[in-house]
């Protein structure tokens, strides 16, 4: 396939805002496709993705490395292109006008495809070391040389991670689902258990209906993690009878695959995470059977007390001098769930799981099965609640002991009652630097909830409170790297983290694309365990603001 066309596909969807004509239309579009690599590479890249989330290979290419290669084509200076992103508000467009004003041709243009095009982000991002980056701008700039102005919104679009065509998970589900003759739900399961919805995709224009469901967990394929609904209150969590209940670490959750004499330990995130863990990697290997896929919890111990989940995070981020992180900052590990025990288990139910867990895991000083009792008694669920609390961790996880784990979903067989307000978790797209002794520091945030069916992000507000300095200073050298484009004081960023931040009460607001804003927030932390596609949604914020309109 030329990437013409998929140029041309997405500029023809770009300003349909019906979810259904976005399916149908995106549905007929890949049917059409017989390259099986072809509708792989597709599926992913309009979804603004080179690789599935969990695969460890990155582009390494930032704002900085794509304006040298624009000036290499174009013959503008830098100042030109950040005045035109300025204007435009979208460095895709302002691509497409450079390479349609380009001093630069190629001598012999060969029309690009999709393979083609597959195959150099493949050599960009496999380079590393000394010349990589000239290498880099070197792929880049004939790249651009040889891409229409069209090609050149796409190419950037699909660099920075953001397609701009209101096309989330749901909608490709939905379309795979409609293009080739199977269920939505079945195409669901099976991007939970492979997280990439490009083989899904392939599997079901090739082997149908039997092929998805024949899909299952493997070692070294991260599977998304199941997740908890909040409970509003002890009596909610008893009525359905027993429940198991576990304390909530203040920890950062873990994915642990071990078989075959490999073992991987992955984020929430599905980052490879290993490298950054070694005396869990140590204790899991001494202390567990090989053959299994394990669900936990990380949390950073000091003094028998857990420590801040910033800690955690500092480790899971640490690239060098691993060692001394380990002495500053010591682990432990509680695992609570197994996935697979040399085969998939994921469809028993809890309480054999948790049988399966005992036989592989040994106990030690570092590595504990999360303690579970079974009731129907408020008061047992009170009195582990507050003993959790006093030990310094979030609340109780509440359990149906029937029930099986279901990647990626958020449901009622497993509740989260927590000792503080429920926060939010919302995706960080821009900022303001500061003034006065802070004016080398970006000291406000704007925040944004998910739209999952279209993808989209829309503003909630702004955060400019519960900053440490130190945390400035941090958060300022992160979000340096993702700034898109400055006008004056302001800053846009690529959408790349979420903050979780607590809040008065949530307000309609006109001035939010949400029709949101929320009252007085406050920053708590920086949630970089958590992909962007698990910030908190639309729906989530209106159901809270109905709660509290009830209240009140």
């Amino acid at each position: 396939m030329k990437f013409r066309e998929f140029a041309e596909f997405c500029e023809s969807i770009e300003k349909i805002t019906s979810t259904l004509e976005l399916t149908a239309r995106i549905s007929e579009f890949i049917r059409k496709i017989e390259d099986e690599q072809d509708l792989y590479n597709v599926v992913l890249f309009i979804m603004g993705r080179i690789y599935p989330t969990w695969d460890e290979r990155e582009l390494g290419v930032g704002v900085g490395l794509l304006y040298e290669a624009l000036e290499n084509v174009s013959g503008k200076k830098k100042e030109r292109i950040e005045d035109l992103v300025r204007e435009l508000g979208d460095l895709g467009l302002v691509s497409a006008r450079l390479v349609g004003e380009r001093s630069m041709l190629t001598l012999e243009f060969e029309e690009l495809t999709i393979k083609r095009l597959r195959e150099i982000f493949d050599e960009i991002s496999g380079l590393t070391g000394e010349g990589s980056r000239k290498r880099k701008i070197l792929l880049l700039t004939g790249l651009y040389g040889q891409s229409t102005p069209l090609e050149a919104k796409y190419i950037t679009r699909l660099i920075m991670n953001e397609m701009r065509l209101g096309v989330g998970e749901g909608i490709v589900r939905d379309a795979i689902a409609r293009a080739f003759g199977v269920s939505e739900e079945i195409v669901e399961r099976a991007y939970m258990i492979t997280n990439d919805l490009g083989k899904v995709a392939v599997i079901a224009k090739k082997y149908g209906r039997k092929g998805l469901e024949e899909l299952k967990v493997q070692l070294g394929i991260p599977v998304k993690m199941m997740l908890a609904q909040v409970a509003e209150s002890f009596e909610e969590a008893i009525r359905s009878g027993n429940i198991a209940v576990e304390w909530k670490f203040d920890g950062s959750r873990v994915q642990i695959h071990w078989g075959n004499g490999i073992l991987k330990i992955y984020s929430r995130k599905l980052e490879n995470v290993t490298n950054a863990l070694p005396e869990i990697v140590e204790e899991v290997k001494k202390n567990v059977k090989e053959g299994v896929i394990l669900d936990g919890e990380v949390i950073a111990v000091k003094d028998g007390r857990p420590m801040p989940f910033q800690h955690v995070l500092r480790r899971f981020r640490r690239k060098h001098d691993v060692l001394k992180m380990v002495e500053k900052i010591p682990l432990q590990l509680y695992v609570f769930d197994v996935l697979y025990a040399n085969g998939e288990v994921i469809d028993m139910p809890l309480k054999e799981r948790r049988n399966i867990l005992k036989e592989y895991v040994n106990e030690s000083e570092r590595l504990k099965i999360a303690e579970q009792i079974i009731t129907d008694e408020k008061g047992t669920i009170e009195r582990i609640f507050n003993e959790a609390v006093n030990a310094g961790h979030e609340g109780v996880m509440l359990k149906n002991p029937n029930s099986p784990y279901i990647p990626g979903k958020r449901g009622k067989h497993w509740l989260k009652l927590k000792s503080v307000m429920e926060t939010l978790d919302l995706v960080v797209v821009g900022g303001e630097w500061g003034e006065g002794k802070r004016s080398h520091l970006i000291s406000s945030y704007e925040l944004a909830c998910l739209d999952t069916t279209t993808g989209k992000l829309l503003k909630v507000g702004r955060v400019a409170t519960g900053f440490t300095d130190e945390d400035l200073e941090e958060l300022t050298e992160i979000f340096k790297q993702m700034i898109v484009y400055r006008h004056g004081k302001i800053v846009e960023f690529l959408p790349k983290y979420v903050f979780e931040v607590a809040y008065q009460e949530i307000q309609k607001s006109p001035k939010y694309e949400s029709g949101y804003a929320l009252r007085f927030p406050r920053f708590i932390r920086l949630r970089d365990d958590k992909d962007v596609n698990e910030a908190d949604t639309i729906e989530r914020i209106e159901k809270l603001y109905e709660l509290q309109t009830k209240k009140t």
